[in-house]
């Protein structure tokens, strides 16, 4: 079908009558002509390129207002990683000095990509994926990188809500079961804190004397291991399902239904509380903490600096990982957001904004936690670095025993726990958001009609649920952490960074970005993103990516329980499975491709998006336009890629 009564657009594309300009013209009798391909000889792909071209796709939704597409980027990034990995880093790697190697990746490469990826779904209206497609062909393979890597991380991410849901709903029984021992799943081994030290004293003493040896257990500790967990021996046992978990599970995963099956019209109002809530619990915690005894030596320990702990590699490591986790860049989630931006909004301010708080969040919730960690450490007259934690072991291990030396014990552990699951919520519903998008952007046509979307994300929340099932077994702990430490890994996020910053800065080309941001916002961002693109994020990413392979430690489970190979190979399988998109695709496009390899990869460097200026009909023109070839000197080359890009 042509445009309109058989229209076509000025560059030789073909387009739906809603989409195109009125400027069209009559398009031949004969069916498309692209200039450079004979019409003489119709090809496959120019028929996919016309088929695709009849197709009226439904208007992409577009964000209420600023505001709601800036809560739902700060909840998206603002997550778990800055309650309970950030201020536990901060403190192992020297403190205050911690923060030097911080702010480096933050503004050589956290906030840089950042601010791409959000640029680019808002020049490009496209998700995670398709917007590759269009920058450019040849590094498709990025966008699915992407996809892979939030997949993964959205089937074990949200059991950590679970366990969540869990607790809070013990808590909010009135009484704390983790507090005291008596309960039927405590060993005889189970000591209240008070009584331990001083049994631990004399077991210290009579082990002196080689006549007793004793390890007792902390009523916590049970209760996480035995009661939430029901840990096995290990992966190779995984045992039953916790019909518990189970529930909890089934549970995060209809609410996270729920929020975003309406598009960015459910997601972008579910935010004003999930997105919003967090920051003032998290501010009472804060006043709270500060206001205990002991805390003053806990937020001491938290930022005294040490210097000489930057001359091991492992901190800048680190701190890498860190900036790539907690701004959850190259998983195609904040370029599926920003592809809800109107073409004209201005992202740069917004994500500048969105940055600060997002650093700026992790910082203040290291005085919150180790003001609580300084006031336990004093009550169980231990030293603090024998009560701080990192990840599920203080969210469910160190903060629930500070929870339970408070003043109303009750209150302050539904307030964290309430605080826990809206953190974690709005990150898990914005990440399969932003799968969901980059998948039904490759079939817009079909997916985007009718209720075929919520039906779409409807089957992905429940695979997602079915293949997280294992991890709510009595093993899944240990299949927990396989994922975590090989499926989302910062080795392969610094992998996919590299290549984003490689397709824009040194493929598309990063003044060419400039001028479409340009186009955007009126005005050329600082040249130090521009900068970070071309030179200085390419370079962290490779330097932390080496160094990570070179500190590679096999992955052990509370340091005592090693993995056995096959379950190491299955996580480096994970890992190399978003890795591997990239030169696969590659290959795979080239191979496809026709003529001399030096023409194929030229034509698939090609983008077929281009800025659309600022008159009214720019979107629309654009959509027309993306179609078809792009103007360029070389128009042959660009009509001939968009035919062969169409087609594979």
């Amino acid at each position: 079908m042509a445009c309109g009564e058989g229209k076509a657009c000025p560059d030789g594309g073909i387009a739906p009558p809603s989409s195109c300009p009125a400027s069209c013209s009559p398009a031949p009798t004969s069916g498309p002509h692209y200039p450079g391909v004979s019409s003489a000889r119709p090809t496959a792909a120019a028929a996919a390129v016309a088929a695709a071209a009849a197709v009226v796709l439904p208007p992409r939704e577009k964000w209420g207002s600023r505001v709601e597409f800036m809560l739902s980027v700060a909840g998206g990034f603002i997550g778990l990683g800055n309650v309970w990995r950030f201020p536990y880093l901060c403190y192992k790697n020297g403190g205050g000095a911690f923060l030097i190697p911080y702010f480096m990746f933050l503004f050589g490469g956290g906030l840089p990509i950042f601010f791409m990826e959000v640029a680019l779904g808002q020049f490009t209206s496209e998700g995670g994926i398709t917007s590759w497609q269009k920058l450019c062909p040849l590094f498709t393979g990025i966008g699915y990188a992407s996809v892979v890597i939030v997949s993964l991380l959205n089937i074990y991410y949200i059991v950590i809500l679970a366990w969540g849901l869990y607790y809070l709903g013990y808590a909010l029984t009135g009484t704390l079961p983790w507090a005291t021992c008596g309960h039927e799943w405590n060993s005889d081994l189970c000591v209240e804190d008070g009584l331990r030290r001083n049994l631990t004293a004399v077991a210290a003493t009579s082990n002196a004397s080689g006549t007793l040896g004793v390890t007792f257990t902390s009523p916590v500790t049970e209760f996480w291991e035995r009661k939430v967990l029901g840990l096995s021996s290990g992966i190779q046992e995984l045992g039953a399902l916790k019909w518990d978990l189970t529930l909890c599970l089934l549970a995060v995963w209809v609410i996270c239904f729920f929020c975003i099956w309406k598009g960015v019209k459910s997601t972008g109002k579910v935010v004003y509380f999930t997105a919003t809530f967090p920051f003032a619990m998290l501010l009472v915690l804060l006043v709270r903490g500060v206001t205990l005894p002991g805390a003053a030596d806990g937020i001491a320990f938290y930022l005294y600096p040490d210097l000489t702990r930057l001359t091991d590699p492992q901190v800048w490591i680190d701190a890498g990982t860190q900036i790539f986790f907690s701004y959850a860049i190259c998983i195609g989630a904040m370029t599926s957001l920003g592809s809800y931006n109107h073409y004209k909004y201005n992202c740069y301010r917004d994500c500048l904004i969105l940055g600060c708080l997002n650093s700026g969040t992790s910082f203040i919730s290291g005085f919150a936690i180790f003001s609580v960690l300084g006031f336990m450490a004093q009550e169980q007259g231990l030293p603090i670095a024998d009560v701080a934690e990192s990840g599920p072991g203080l969210a469910f291990i160190a903060y629930p025993k500070a929870v339970s030396m408070m003043p109303f014990p009750t209150f302050w552990a539904v307030l964290f726990f309430v605080m826990l699951i809206l953190l974690g919520l709005d990150s898990q519903f914005v990440e399969v958001e932003g799968q969901v998008t980059s998948l039904v952007d490759l079939n817009p046509a079909f997916l985007r009609r009718g209720h075929r979307r919520e039906i779409f994300i409807a089957l992905i929340c429940f695979a997602s649920f079915l293949l997280g099932l294992p991890m709510v077994t009595e093993g899944g702990m240990y299949v927990f952490q396989l994922f975590d430490y090989y499926a989302a890994s910062g080795v392969c996020l610094l992998w996919v960074a590299f290549f984003e910053c490689a397709a824009v800065a040194w493929v598309y080309g990063a003044d060419r970005f400039y001028d479409v941001v340009e186009d955007m916002i009126g005005y050329r961002p600082n040249p130090w993103m521009r900068v970070s693109w071309s030179i200085i994020t390419p370079i962290l990413c490779v330097a932390c990516f080496v160094f990570s392979l070179v500190k590679y430690t096999p992955l052990t489970y509370n340091k005592t329980y090693l993995y056995p190979d096959w379950a190491q190979g299955l996580g480096w399988a994970m890992a190399l499975s978003s890795m591997l998109c990239i030169p696969g695709f590659f290959i795979v496009q080239v191979l496809l491709s026709e003529g001399p390899l030096v023409k194929r990869i030229k034509l698939l460097m090609v983008a077929r998006v281009e800025k659309r200026g600022g008159d009214p009909g720019a979107e629309e023109e654009a959509l027309c336009g993306s179609l078809g070839p792009l103007s360029s000197p070389d128009s042959m080359l660009q009509d001939k890629a968009g035919i062969m890009l169409t087609a594979l």
